[in-house]
């Protein structure tokens, strides 16, 4: 739903067929993977012409507010979302109890919660904000971020009691008692590097779909380097002294939920015991034996080259072994293969 209650006036067919480009996302549709969407845009900067550097505003929307500029993007791409904007800054109080109310109920169906808030904003205040309310909510959200210098980001998902909320591992520029404000200069646009902000937020996106469709593996915290072009990865537990009471709170509730859970782990050492396989004819002579072991693999192994951490070989090719010196080795008779093979015959 969009502000005001305005409604997109025009909406793309649901028929699929080649001719129509949203033709995928509708077959997603009929299966039922994909229901439809509704996004809630909320920000209160305008769009100024620094800001064209990403790629996702257009120089006639400068002067528009941002949620605006960037419904009106997202429409022209697919028509079939529904939008609510807000433009306003959710840091204060008024508007930060509004933003707490459209989480819990601003849910494609009205008084549901979201499915998931994502965060793309570029300040600490407002990133402690949208912590501090799913933190209280509870709701699951991603944090992302671009660094200052625009060749490093992350995204990082956070499950409250679960994971580390925001505030429970606080960023250098909070640690250092450093104020934000005085980095930021006028007519200049942080993490000005439009390929370094493409990657992030397609890392982002991409984990958004694993989350909502349960496919693959969802990153909780993954980190991007583009002057090594390293990506590390790792998942951060809560700080038990974090300074977010709500955060303490949803911990102590995880873990009372975790203990009542019941342990499927426990499997009765009869069920895990194989039958043994018995066979009254075996002419053949065929014996099950056991796995080549980890010291033998090595040993039928070739060399493994030093790979970063990660990285690991399918296979390698057996060193050449050359027979001791004691071996008996079959001479070199001059017949060629079909003497070798007629004599074999005759035998």
């Amino acid at each position: 739903m969009a502000a005001g209650g305005e409604r997109p006036t025009g909406r793309m067919s649901a028929e699929v067929t080649d001719s129509n480009p949203y033709s995928r996302l509708m077959a997603l549709k009929r299966m039922g993977i994909v229901e439809d969407y509704e996004l809630l845009l909320f920000d209160y900067d305008r769009v100024e012409l620094a800001n064209m550097n990403r790629l996702f505003f257009q120089p006639h929307q400068a002067g528009l507010s941002k949620v605006e500029a960037a419904k009106n993007t997202l429409r022209n791409i697919n028509p079939d979302v529904e939008f609510e904007v807000h433009n306003y800054n959710i840091t204060t109080m008024d508007n930060f109890q509004h933003f707490m109310d459209r989480i819990r109920g601003g849910g494609l169906v009205e008084g549901k919660a979201v499915d998931l808030v994502l965060s793309c904003v570029d300040n600490f205040e407002a990133r402690m904000a949208i912590n501090a309310a799913c933190n209280e909510l509870p709701q699951v959200w991603m944090e992302s971020g671009v660094s200052e210098n625009a060749v490093s980001g992350h995204i990082q998902l956070v499950v409250p009691g679960e994971t580390a909320c925001f505030a429970c591992a606080p960023p250098l520029v909070v640690a250092a008692n450093i104020d934000e404000r005085t980095l930021k200069r006028e007519g200049v646009c942080a993490a000005s590097l439009p390929t370094t902000m493409a990657i992030v937020s397609g890392l982002l996106v991409q984990n958004v779909l694993k989350y909502l469709l349960g496919f693959g593996s969802v990153s909780y915290y993954l980190g991007y380097n583009a002057m090594q072009d390293y990506f590390p990865t790792m998942r951060l537990k809560p700080n038990p002294q974090c300074d977010d009471r709500s955060c303490r709170l949803q911990q102590e509730q995880y873990k009372k939920r975790e203990a009542e859970r019941p342990n499927t782990e426990t499997v009765d050492d009869e069920e895990e015991k194989e039958d043994e396989v018995k066979h009254e004819d075996n002419d053949w002579g065929i014996e099950l034996v056991s796995e080549i072991s980890e010291e033998e693999l090595k040993a039928a192994s070739g060399s493994v080259p030093d790979l970063p951490q990660g990285i690991t070989v399918a296979y390698t090719v057996p060193d050449q072994q050359t027979p001791p010196d004691n071996a008996e080795v079959v001479g070199d008779t001059g017949q060629s293969l079909e003497e070798l093979m007629a004599a074999m015959k005759s035998l």
